[in-house]
């Protein structure tokens, strides 16, 4: 954790800029969960397609016409299986998947009427109800005498490590952080994951038994994947995206200038949001969901004006439509064609200076006209890297795979966001730690051979 946040040498970054229940108000759940009577009237709206476009808009092919039929029929528990059976993390997914950009933009009802069925918070509503319960939906299989080692407990390593345990293995998983969750725990904004949900569904989710999680273990400096290929059957890597890209901007050295997703990752963590400093005049730089979720944030802990940077136009703005209206709607301004150039001030950020961009279809260059802004606090959400490789093949950044996960390296898969394709969404790593699962699964179990 960043000891910029609250250095003295940043009198505009302070804690308790807003009382606690102005705070709790504030970072309430984003969209409250339906009543069993609002779940019935929301189901009904549902056609009950065929040949559903909202299952093919799903990257983990969630039956949704079945599970939003279950809940018509007052069996939000089956819907729950249902919804499970596909995606073992459909809890958190409902909460914070972009679904108007996948199921909820092709449903017919969308095409229509301009007005989907509310297909992420009825899965919401049949998750809760089954996972309320307390008990595991699931049986694992005989034992196989196979055991596999999971590095990373985020939602592809997690996916990966539960579907492993249901076929009889047994899995260890590791992870750097102190908690299980990866970014579900760490880097998802807490309007959209309240009441400690993500640790409650790593807890739920071990109900399958034959899964063991060490924490405080990072590949590279704790774990060797050469003795881990010794020590297991099969490797599964889910380790994300540890590293943050750097401005390359004069003064990006200064007190107040530091890393969305270390910021995002201290607020969830924290047990008093007044405690947590945010400055008043605060920038972000970057057009994704963690500069939105930084930007968002910290106009709901007291800052002032927040302003989101973005070097392109709005349409190539990798948040959603949603997203961006979510931070107009709380406050946040959004400018773009600017890229940073340069951070002022006396040790500690008092300005930043950004330059206006244009794209004549030869790349995106600066056009010399800059505009200075106010700013005692910059954030960085521009991209992450691959901290380690561990050896293995590269495709561009990120690790290359084939098929179902597999790497340059026998008896190693990878998933999620430090593997190659995908869409850096949980859901994308989910459906990537299920379906390496079932190749490794097929693959111990002599259907199938790796390399």
């Amino acid at each position: 954790m960043s000891s910029q946040s609250n250095s003295p040498m940043t009198p505009g970054i302070t804690a308790n800029r807003l009382p606690g229940d102005a705070l709790a108000e504030n970072f309430g759940d984003l969209h409250a969960p339906l009543a069993p009577h609002e779940a019935a009237v929301a189901a009904d709206r549902c056609y009950f397609c065929h040949d559903a476009p909202c299952v093919t808009a799903c990257p983990t092919d969630i039956d949704i016409p079945l599970f939003i039929r279950q809940i018509s029929t007052g069996t939000p528990e089956a819907a729950a299986k249902t919804i499970f059976d596909s995606n073992i993390l459909g809890g958190m997914c409902a909460r914070v998947c972009p679904t108007e950009d996948l199921c909820e933009q092709a449903c017919v009802r969308e095409a229509a009427e301009g007005k989907p069925v509310e297909i992420g918070r009825l899965q919401r509503h049949a998750t809760d109800t089954l996972m309320a319960r307390q008990s595991h939906p699931y049986d694992r299989a005989p034992a196989t005498g196979k055991s596999i080692a999971v590095v990373g407990a985020g939602p592809a390593g997690l996916a990966c490590a539960h579907r492993l345990a249901m076929h009889g293995h047994d899995v260890t998983i590791y992870d750097a952080n102190a908690k299980a969750g990866g970014l579900n725990e760490y880097g998802i904004a807490a309007y959209k994951s309240t009441d400690n949900f993500a640790a409650r569904e790593v807890d739920w989710l071990l109900g399958i038994g034959g899964i063991t999680i060490e924490t405080g273990k990072r590949l590279g400096d704790d774990l060797s994947l050469d003795a881990l290929k010794n020590q297991f059957d099969a490797v599964f890597l889910g380790v994300g995206l540890g590293g943050v890209n750097a401005l390359r901007s004069e003064g990006e050295d200064k007190s107040g200038v530091r890393d969305a997703v270390e910021f995002i990752a201290e607020l969830r963590q924290a047990s008093d949001l007044k405690s947590l400093p945010v400055g008043r005049d605060v920038v972000v730089i970057g057009g994704g969901m963690t500069a939105v979720d930084a930007a968002v944030q910290s106009k709901l802990l007291g800052a002032q004006n927040v302003t989101i940077a973005y070097r392109r136009g709005r349409d190539a703005m990798s948040a959603s439509a949603f997203e961006q209206d979510l931070a107009a709607s709380k406050g946040v301004r959004l400018m773009f064609n600017l890229q940073p150039t340069a951070i002022y001030g006396d040790g500690a950020v008092g300005e930043i200076e950004l330059e206006y961009t244009s794209d004549d279809g030869s790349g995106l260059k600066g056009t010399g006209e800059t505009i200075r802004l106010p700013a005692d606090q910059v954030f960085k959400a521009i991209g992450q890297t691959l901290e380690t490789d561990a050896g293995l093949e590269l495709d561009g950044r990120k690790i290359a795979v084939t098929g179902a996960g597999r790497t340059s390296s026998a008896k190693v898969w990878a998933g999620g966001d430090c593997a190659s394709g995908g869409d850096d969404l949980t859901v994308t790593a989910v459906a990537e730690g299920r379906d390496a699962a079932m190749d490794i699964h097929a693959t111990l179990m002599g259907s199938t051979s790796n390399g």
